[in-house]
């Protein structure tokens, strides 16, 4: 299947009161300026009469787009934490969907984990279906496989099933390329779900300093739920890409 590229044209309408006030969400955290490490190395550089050291880099991605209306795939995937196989016809009951492919180990990940969780808590109970994927080769990356995947999920006590595409066909069927990768659809009675947003959790990285607060993704789950159309311009998510399989 081709995924055309979609430029959503912002729209003239006004954000609704509810959006717009950012402070009513118990959720959305404002926090001070973060001190971490500069994305791109998992080791530090050798000291001066040291042994040389591997230095593993990061590719930085963006999401690519996906047009808007685009279906969402079907699949059939585990979840570590429960041993429950998970389908797409397990969300038939909620009018929106929130696919993530996340992971483990990455950066960028990283530092959405805790606000993820917040942001799907708060939404789940309006409605809102939601399930994470990680879909990075374990063959590379030992750190991303099932067993320390339900480590996570009890960690920072996901409220979303977080599934494991051991063969990566899930994450081709989506397109999508860089974790973390953020999709919401919509559906409208029986009809499948159809993507409603593509983009970011909002402009919040790892070394920026600027505070986590998933503005983006907040508002296009409030109009996805609201029956609204989006009032902005969507903005591709950034993160480290998908670990294929060598």
């Amino acid at each position: 299947m081709s995924l055309a590229v979609a430029g959503a044209a912002a729209r003239a309408s006004l954000l609704p009161s509810s959006l717009a006030a950012s402070s009513s969400r118990p959720w959305l955290i404002a926090l001070p300026p973060r001190h971490r490490r500069p994305h791109g190395s998992l080791a530090s550089p050798p000291a001066a009469g040291s042994r040389r050291r591997l230095l593993v880099r990061m590719a930085r991605m963006e999401s690519t787009g996906v047009a808007v209306g685009f279906r969402a795939p079907e699949f059939e995937l585990p979840e570590p934490l429960t041993g429950k196989l998970w389908t797409l016809d397990d969300f038939e009951g909620n009018p929106a969907l929130l696919v993530m492919f996340i992971c483990n180990h990455c950066p960028f990940v990283k530092h959405l984990k805790k606000d993820i969780a917040k942001l799907t808590s708060f939404y789940m109970e309006k409605g809102l279906g939601a399930v994470a994927i990680s879909s990075n080769s374990i063959r590379t990356h030992p750190q991303d496989g099932p067993e320390r995947m339900a480590e996570e999920a009890k960690l920072f006590k996901y409220p979303f099933p977080y599934l494991y595409d051991e063969s990566q066909e899930v994450a081709k069927a989506f397109g999508a390329v860089c974790t973390p990768e953020f999709y919401l659809f919509k559906k409208d009675g029986r009809r499948p779900f159809e993507l409603f947003y593509h983009g970011q959790f909002d402009d919040s990285r790892p070394s920026n300093n600027v505070p986590v607060t998933g503005r983006d993704l907040s508002r296009a789950i409030d109009c996805a739920l609201s029956g609204q159309e989006l009032p902005f311009v969507q903005k591709p998510s950034v993160g480290c890409n998908i670990k294929w399989h060598p």
